[in-house]
């Protein structure tokens, strides 16, 4: 461990906007608000063409933080513009309509320093509801250390939201840029892809407030999803998927393990869920799909339900999907 008189390290904070005037100021002085050196920290607004009120507001703070409006690209183009710009040895991420608990940044940091290691920290959160005001701990699935070696925690490993992720700005240099056909979940890119890199290490501390408001583009309660949003979740994650592929074909052997094609075809069972909503399959591509599902989900199952899914799969080809549940 370091000793106590050394500084810690240098640490870049990243917020992306994007028409969010009304959120920024909270996101800002929860940075600023921070138990940890400010000396030790830059503050990056990076606007991706905002039109509302964003500039006036964040101007206001002056030289306490740097400012920066681009053209809009999408949240791909906005953190790799960020990365660029950077000079922290830590990068840690916060979305505009997000907002920090004061002690994140010291206990992320001390984390860092304890485990040299370790490439990216992620932590839980809380998720606050604008609409009721209700403020609750979100669901928390840790998985730690370099997961390609440990195939469950890979399999089950989840990727959290942008504002708890934090990372080391070297790590960033190599999956980047980000395939800016991803105007949102470009966290993802970066979440997925550095578990391959180095070993992450999740804390149960919850340090970040994640705020669901009728803007959010993919957060689901039940399946009250729009089609319109729905289908956006659907084709971003094509293009996640394609990048995961393509960047992992050409960085080592990974793709041809087994626990990292189950890893990937999880992911494609998702996209086929959704597109599933919105198209109903056919009785023998459903039946496809309940195939792959025993097939990736096998080893985490008992074979009782391994048989159970083998029946429903075959009841597929006789009642087709609209009457699954009937």
């Amino acid at each position: 461990m370091p000793s106590s008189s050394s500084r810690p390290p240098f640490v870049s904070v990243i917020i992306d906007t994007y028409n969010y005037g009304h959120f920024i100021e909270q996101a800002i002085d929860s940075v600023l608000a921070q138990e940890f050196p400010l000396e030790r920290v830059e503050i990056l607004v990076v606007d991706d063409g905002s039109t509302d009120d964003t500039s006036q507001r964040v101007k206001r703070y002056g030289s306490s933080i740097q400012y920066f409006h681009k053209p809009n690209g999408g949240q791909a183009s906005a953190l790799n513009f960020g990365v660029q710009k950077a000079r922290g040895e830590v990068v840690a991420l916060l979305d505009a309509d997000d907002y920090w608990l004061p002690q994140k940044l010291k206990t992320i940091v001390a984390a860092f320093e304890q485990h040299p290691d370790v490439g990216m920290i992620y932590h839980r959160l809380f998720e606050t509801f604008t609409e009721t005001g209700d403020t609750k701990e979100a669901k928390f699935e840790p998985r730690s250390g370099f997961l390609p070696d440990h195939p469950v925690d890979l399999f089950w490993y989840v990727v959290y939201p942008t504002s708890c992720l934090a990372f080391r700005r070297k790590y960033l240099e190599q999956i980047g840029p980000i395939p800016g056909a991803l105007r949102v979940q470009a966290d993802a890119y970066l979440a997925v892809l550095l578990v391959f890199l180095a070993p992450v290490l999740a804390l149960s501390d919850c340090l970040a407030v994640y705020r669901v408001h009728n803007q959010n583009q993919f957060y689901e309660i039940g399946d009250d999803m729009p089609p319109a949003r729905r289908q956006k979740r659907v084709d971003t994650r094509t293009v996640l998927i394609a990048g995961f592929q393509q960047w992992l074909a050409v960085h080592g052997s990974f793709n041809a393990r087994p626990e990292v094609q189950s890893f990937l075809g999880r992911w494609a069972l998702y996209q086929e869920d959704d597109e599933f909503i919105l198209n109903p399959p056919g009785r023998s591509k459903y039946f496809r799909h309940l195939l792959l599902y025993n097939k990736y989900y096998r080893p985490y199952m008992s074979r009782r339900l391994h048989l159970l899914n083998y029946i429903n799969a075959f009841k597929a080809l006789l009642v087709g999907y609209k009457q699954r549940s009937q």
